[in-house]
């Protein structure tokens, strides 16, 4: 409680009742949506209980596909970004490649509000729009990158995030595979010849997930990558 109490006292816009955060905070709130925007990536994120907090695993994500981006590609590039939620995935990648296309859809029209503006206040030109997975995709892309819900209903969490955050951010049927799969099993409709899938995954997945995509991309460089704490937590399909 100390060190959010020390966050708020630090980020805490000069307008906002700092007494009146410490409640919300004492009743369960996370310190992220009482402040009102958290730092990703260098970049000023937007966040209310309509999207997931962004998470450090989620800045690895894009530090490792912007590694591969760099090796695959030279010329400009396109980019979708399946459940953008605050949008916080596609802004970092346009801060980084400037020149890119950068597409980001959302099944949560509250949640694209949220990207929209986390857009504007970061000068990044990026498409958003309302998409469950592909269903209102039409283009074809370079890079495909999400994060999607992955957790179960057994899986152990938090209360202030069982409590606050979007349920619908958090949880994936089929055992927490569902948007994997779909993404896997439509992706090649929607991808150029050479190409990147890019997933953040839960840490117990990678198997599972690993089977799935050597069986829709048998030709393609599948690599699974830990975090900064030795955990499975991403997963690249590259076809060069």
């Amino acid at each position: 409680m100390k060190e959010d109490i020390d966050y708020l006292k630090k980020y805490l816009h000069p307008e906002d009742n700092l007494e009146l955060a410490i409640k919300r905070l004492e009743s369960g709130e996370p310190v992220q949506y009482i402040v009102g925007d958290v730092n990703f990536y260098g970049n000023t994120i937007k966040v209310n209980r309509n999207v997931l907090i962004p998470r450090p695993e989620t800045e690895e994500l894009v530090e490792k596909t912007t590694e591969y981006l760099k090796e695959l590609f030279t010329n400009n590039f396109s980019i979708l970004d399946i459940g953008t939620g605050s949008g916080c995935i596609p802004i970092a990648l346009k801060k980084l490649f400037p020149k890119a296309d950068i597409s980001a859809v959302d099944i949560s029209k509250e949640a694209l509000v949220i990207a929209q503006e986390n857009a504007r206040i970061n000068n990044t030109p990026i498409n958003f729009y309302e998409s469950d997975i592909f269903s209102n995709v039409k283009e074809k892309f370079d890079c495909i990158i999400s994060n999607p819900p992955y957790l179960t209903e057994k899986d152990f969490i938090m209360d202030i995030v069982k409590n606050n955050e979007p349920a619908i951010a958090l949880y994936g049927e089929d055992n927490g595979l569902y948007f994997y799969k779909e993404i896997l099993k439509k992706g090649k409709k929607y991808l150029k010849d050479k190409f990147i899938i890019a997933f953040e995954i839960g840490e117990t997945q990678k198997e599972k997930i690993l089977n799935i995509a050597s069986n829709y991309y048998p030709s393609a460089t599948i690599i699974a990558a830990k975090d900064l704490r030795k955990l499975d937590r991403f997963i690249f399909i590259i076809q060069k």
